[in-house]
């Protein structure tokens, strides 16, 4: 399987991906994005293996006549900031997320923090080192220097603090990344927080670094359902910080996508009317709350380079997507979780009234959550097949996989999309009553399953 991925490159060290591998990289990543005799920002996370990766993407940069700026240990979100705020030609970003400890690779920026993604240049930058041998002799010469830009990041996020009285906040670093994000909370009277798993360690003894899987929340749970009235609200980071999950005061986990819609919310009182993205799994309740708030409500599809492209164009503030990713303008439209956090902080500290009750009104509708299928069927033909049965029935679009919107006449709406690295069917479906949920969702499967 190639290490080069739909939105960024990762493998197992020492098995899919080297130190020659990572030189080779960094040559043709310099060639594709055209930063010779320009800076790029490298950064990287505190798997065992990343400081080897560092010095070896490091040095095909220099050899390509690349200036390095060098910002060490440090969160995705940060080195989207550098990238944007030292006015750099590119960035790169060593890591492998929410991946076990045997994994690492790189995400890849072009200028203002502009992802390249597959359809973007990683295909691209894959022939090229294809074409390489190891053995060509450098094109220039460029430098490393260090460059520290915690301080700066840590100023940038806490512009997004606005509370209102004092909240206490729990937090599980899980030895990842977010340790780094948490020079954005230091200081700061009214948002103070309890960690867990506060020292970095690229083995990830305590759990997973991955928010997505509720298994790994369950210490975070314990932590705040251990103190009963303490804790406003927990969140977990994963492995490199640019993603987050969040826990109400009562220890239950928050969907994404209630998040998406309360941080919203809190973002619109200061910028009516503008642009909120939702990603199209979210339920319904997202864009009834971006509206209801005073702002434009607008559908993305999935996956972080499409959604920032979306964001650009349409000149949006925010967009959330179901996986955790929180989207701002104010970080050069790349994540920030540390941004999410002060975002639902800010809302919490307004009201009387505690984060579940907050919530309680956004599980208005019955959501399906999102369930694979292996199929043996190619999924093209898949979906196709239920292009062509609903049109018709029921508005029919194409944005990622195909929709199925039939929301005002049948009461339901429903996506089914091809997996990019597996052959696996995703649907997702969410109906105004569980049994018309229930019974839609049935009707979709069979379709998928036959």
């Amino acid at each position: 399987m190639s290490i080069f991925k739909a939105y960024d490159i990762r493998g197992i060290y020492g098995q899919d991906l080297t130190e020659d591998d990572f030189y080779k990289i960094a040559r043709a990543y310099a060639q594709f994005a055209g930063v010779k005799g320009g800076k790029v920002v490298v950064a990287r996370d505190c798997r065992k293996s990343s400081d080897s990766l560092f010095q070896a993407f490091a040095k095909g940069l220099v050899d390509e006549g690349v200036n390095v700026l060098d910002i060490g240990l440090g969160s995705t979100p940060m080195s989207y900031f550098a990238n944007g705020s030292l006015k750099a030609d590119g960035s790169v970003m060593i890591t492998a997320s929410h991946n076990t400890k045997e994994w690492n690779g790189c995400k890849l920026c072009k200028a203002n923090a502009v992802p390249i993604s597959g359809a973007t240049g990683i295909k691209d930058i894959e022939k090229l080192v294809m074409a390489m041998d190891g053995n060509e002799p450098p094109t220039g010469v460029g430098t490393i220097t260090k460059v520290d830009v915690s301080k700066e990041y840590a100023a940038h996020v806490k512009t997004f603090a606005h509370l209102a009285k004092p909240v206490h906040v729990a937090m599980d670093f899980a030895n990842g990344m977010g340790i780094a994000e948490s020079v954005a909370f230091t200081g700061q009277d009214l948002l103070t927080h309890d960690d867990l798993y506060g020292e970095f360690d690229g083995d990830f003894p305590n759990h997973d670094a991955n928010p997505l899987h509720h298994e790994t929340l369950k210490d975070l749970q314990a932590m705040i359902k251990a103190a009963p009235g303490k804790y406003a609200f927990g969140v977990a980071y994963d492995g490199d910080a640019d993603r987050a999950g969040f826990i109400d005061e009562k220890g239950e986990i928050i969907p994404m996508d209630f998040i998406t819609a309360l941080i919203a919310q809190d973002l619109l009182k200061s910028n009516p009317g503008a642009v909120c993205f939702y990603d199209l799994r979210s339920t319904k309740m997202a864009e009834e709350t971006i509206a209801a708030s005073g702002g434009k409500p607008m559908m993305s599809r999935v996956g972080h380079s499409f959604i920032k492209e979306q964001m650009r164009q349409n000149d949006a503030i925010f967009a959330g997507e179901l996986s955790g990713h929180y989207y701002f303008k104010a970080n050069f439209t790349a994540e920030s979780s540390s941004m999410a956090t002060y975002a639902l902080a800010n809302i919490v500290s307004a009201s009387d009234k505690p984060l579940s009750a907050l919530i309680e009104p956004l599980k208005k509708y019955a959501q399906s959550g999102e369930i694979n299928t292996k199929t043996v069927t190619p999924p093209a033909e898949i979906l196709a097949k239920i292009k062509a049965l609903y049109s018709g029935k029921a508005k029919v679009f194409e944005l990622d996989g195909v929709s199925v919107d039939a929301w005002e006449s049948d009461g339901y709406w429903a996506n089914v999309r091809m997996s990019n690295t597996e052959p696996l069917v995703r649907l997702n479906l969410e109906g105004k009553t569980k049994e018309i949920m229930e019974a839609k969702r049935d009707e979709f499967l069979a379709l998928i399953r036959a």
